[in-house]
């Protein structure tokens, strides 16, 4: 047994290198004082000062976070609709509702992307900030939908019975227990949300118009002159920024799975 143990951790050590060694050289060679990533050449932080001062870059970020913050709002606010609606009522086309709310997630961007673009040319819309907007919505209702859901099934309900024979109107007990209860899943939702929007390539690359690049867009645009520190450096910071996102989210879900297990 010790000696399956030990192959198993090999082999998951070379699984984990095999997926993370790129990542971690992405990370050191932005670092890098050389313009060619190819050679390193000792360590300097020029490349993400140059960042501060790169017009293109602050102005698809700007975009990106105007895309992500307002897509975050919207399908937070339609995604936790949704999951109350999927989680507390029966009704007719409730299967094919729930099996459309994860047809997002399983859906090919590429696929969606081209539908997406499809359904604002027959609506005869102009390829904007807005429409990008739209599409992210589309696809994030589903991810924020699925966490609150899944929040929703350890729930319990005896709590707001309690709210309501205390004398509470339905709209206290929604503001007062319902809502602050499902606050963590909420919040895990809308944070998942916003890190798949932010990072999305794929379909903006479809549904974005003119003055509406956001950074995954300026990124690839960098990336047809090759590989630099300064790609490096942006794409560092967007992944530092995704962990501590997911890593917050997570840390919200657990959470009150948490308190459950010691109550």
């Amino acid at each position: 047994m010790r000696g399956r143990g030990g192959l198993l951790g090999a082999y998951a050590a070379l699984v984990y290198l095999f997926l993370y060694a790129p990542i971690a050289i992405l990370v050191v060679f932005s670092f890098n004082r050389a313009r060619q990533t190819a050679v390193w050449e000792g360590g300097t932080t020029e490349w993400y000062r140059s960042l501060a001062k790169n017009d293109l870059i602050l102005a698809a970020l700007k975009n990106s976070l105007i895309v992500g913050g307002v897509a975050t709002l919207i399908a937070t606010v339609l995604g936790t609709l949704v999951a109350l609606a999927l989680g507390r009522h029966t009704f007719r086309g409730e299967g094919f509702t729930r099996q459309l709310l994860y047809l997002p997630v399983i859906i090919p961007e590429i696929v969606l992307g081209a539908a997406l673009v499809t359904f604002f040319g027959a609506l005869a819309f102009r390829l904007s900030l807005l429409t990008v907007v739209i599409a992210h919505v589309v696809f994030c209702v589903s991810y924020v939908a699925i966490v609150v859901r899944a929040r929703l099934a350890g729930f319990d309900r005896s709590l707001e019975e309690a709210a309501l024979d205390l004398g509470a109107r339905p709209a206290q007990t929604f503001f007062r227990v319902t809502l602050p209860l499902l606050a963590p899943g909420i919040v895990a939702g809308a944070l998942l949300s916003f890190t798949i929007s932010i990072d999305d390539y794929v379909i903006t690359s479809f549904v974005a118009g003119v003055g509406s690049t956001t950074l995954p867009l300026q990124i690839y645009s960098m990336l047809k002159v090759g590989v630099t520190p300064e790609v490096n450096a942006v794409s560092t910071l967007i992944l530092a920024v995704t962990v501590v996102l997911i890593a917050v989210a997570q840390r919200l879900q657990r959470r009150p799975a948490e308190r459950e297990e010691t109550s």
